[in-house]
C-alpha cells in the first residue's frame, strides 16, 4: 500500500506496473487509495511503468468498524494455505496466525518462515480487490500451546466432533466483545490431547454441520458465518 507524505504518494515496482499495464492507469483518473490506516480520494499524476504518482484530493470516512475475526489455522499444505489466505482476506478477517498441529503434515512449520512474505502479498492483492482499507496480519507459525494462548472476548474452536452449532454462540458475541477468534484443525482434524487443551483455556468447540469440510473450505464459511452472525 502506499504512503502518504505532504499530500502525495506513490507506487513503485510490481505494483505500479499492474495498475499501469493491466488496470490502464492513465494522468487525470481518480482512485480511492489506502496507507493501511486512512482513506484517501487521489488523482494520478504521473502514470508510468515503473511509478504511478497520486496528489491526495481528499482523506474520505472510513468504514464503519465490524468485529474483529482473528483466524487460527493449522497449518495445511501451502497451496491450500494460500488459497484460505485469499479467501480470509476478501472476507475481512483482522488477523492470521498459523499454528503447527499434532497432525500437521511435517516439515511445513519449517518451511513456514519462507513462506510469510508470499502469505502477505497474497493477502495485500486480496485486500486490493476486496477493496479493504486496512490489510490482515499475518503472524509467524508458533506452536498449538502458543496459538491457543489468544486472548479474544469470544474463542470458537471448529470440531467436526462437535455436537453445537456454530449458531449456538452467536448469542453472546456481542455481550464478550468484539474480538472473535475461531481456531482451525489440519486435516484429519484435532487430537483428543489437542481438544482438552484449548477447551481448558476457554475455547468453545462447534461444528459447520455434519458434512466433514476441508480445512480451507471450513475457514471460508466460518468466517463467512461469524461475519453475518455480527452484522445481524
Amino acid at each position: 500500500m502506499p504512503q502518504v507524505r505532504r499530500g502525495t504518494a506513490e507506487l513503485t515496482g510490481g505494483e505500479a506496473e499492474h495498475l499501469v499495464r493491466v488496470l490502464r492507469a492513465e494522468v487525470g483518473q481518480v482512485y480511492e487509495i489506502s496507507d493501511n490506516n486512512n482513506l484517501y480520494l487521489a488523482e494520478v499524476e504521473t502514470a508510468r511503468k515503473s511509478l504511478v504518482l497520486f496528489k491526495v484530493l481528499e482523506e474520505l470516512p472510513l468504514p464503519p468498524p465490524e468485529a474483529e475475526i482473528v483466524l487460527v489455522p493449522a497449518l495445511i499444505k501451502f497451496d491450500r494455505f494460500e488459497w484460505m489466505v485469499e479467501k480470509a482476506t476478501e472476507l475481512g478477517v483482522t488477523e492470521i496466525r498459523p499454528f503447527e498441529a499434532i497432525r500437521s503434515e511435517r516439515g511445513l512449520a519449517r518451511a513456514a518462515g519462507k513462506r510469510k512474505q508470499r502469505w502477505e502479498k497474497i493477502a495485500l492483492e486480496a485486500s486490493q480487490q476486496a477493496r479493504r482499507v486496512r490489510l490482515p496480519a499475518i503472524a509467524e507459525a508458533v506452536s498449538f500451546s502458543e496459538a491457543t494462548d489468544l486472548r479474544a472476548g469470544v474463542k470458537l474452536m471448529l470440531d467436526e466432533e462437535s455436537d453445537v452449532a456454530i449458531w449456538r454462540c452467536f448469542p453472546e458475541m456481542r455481550a464478550t466483545g468484539d474480538r472473535i477468534a475461531l481456531l482451525l484443525g489440519p486435516e484429519g482434524g484435532f487430537t483428543d490431547e489437542e481438544r482438552e487443551s484449548a477447551n481448558a483455556k476457554g475455547w468453545r468447540s462447534c461444528s459447520l454441520g455434519r458434512t466433514i469440510l476441508r480445512a480451507e473450505t471450513a475457514a471460508a464459511a466460518g468466517v463467512s458465518v461469524v461475519r453475518a452472525a455480527w452484522l445481524a
